[in-house]
């Protein structure tokens, strides 16, 4: 009994338990890892899509909701791969482009896509009562981050600034 409660004793016996929750506890990490169900993968986003798909099934859609919503009853949404052509000339050989039309087909709006990627280099056209553009201008060429919502967003603000949705 003396020897139970000498130091060295004592010493040994803490060792001991200590010595035994690290085990415990390495032991029960693997088996809490081996019972856990595996993550299921992410499907895409729709940005990571190829583009012709992202552009038929996302964003045109998206779009024509959106721009209805603002109240565009006849509105018609085309996604072709056509020249980018302008008053005087033109300006692509053949590139995808959505061709927006209304109002009968008097207004119409395009935004081509010269880099097939919607991250690439977009522009931005427009013409009335069945005329060819006349300006191109650049679209979203500030974005560093392009997603489905920004380009619908650029496109309702870019029509907006014409003064075709809302007038001031």
């Amino acid at each position: 009994m003396a020897e139970d409660s000498t130091p060295k004793a004592s010493e040994d016996k803490a060792a001991d338990k200590s010595a035994k929750k690290p085990a415990a506890k390495a032991g029960d990490k693997p088996a809490g890892k081996a019972g856990a169900k595996p993550k299921k993968e992410k499907p895409p986003k729709p940005e990571e899509k190829p583009f012709q798909d992202f552009m038929q099934q996302h964003y045109l859609p998206e779009a024509e909701t959106a721009l209805k919503e603002e109240g565009l009853k006849d509105l018609t949404l085309q996604f072709e791969k056509q020249p980018l052509e302008i008053t005087g000339g033109q300006v692509a050989d053949d590139c995808w482009q959505v061709i927006g039309r209304w109002d009968q087909g008097k207004r119409q709006f395009n935004i081509a896509f010269l880099d097939e990627d919607i991250k690439g280099q977009k522009v931005f056209t427009y013409a009335t009562s069945d005329a060819k553009p006349s300006t191109v201008e650049q679209f979203m060429g500030d974005e560093r981050r392009i997603t489905l919502d920004l380009m619908v967003l650029y496109t309702v603000q870019r029509l907006n600034a014409q003064k075709w949705l809302t007038r001031n």
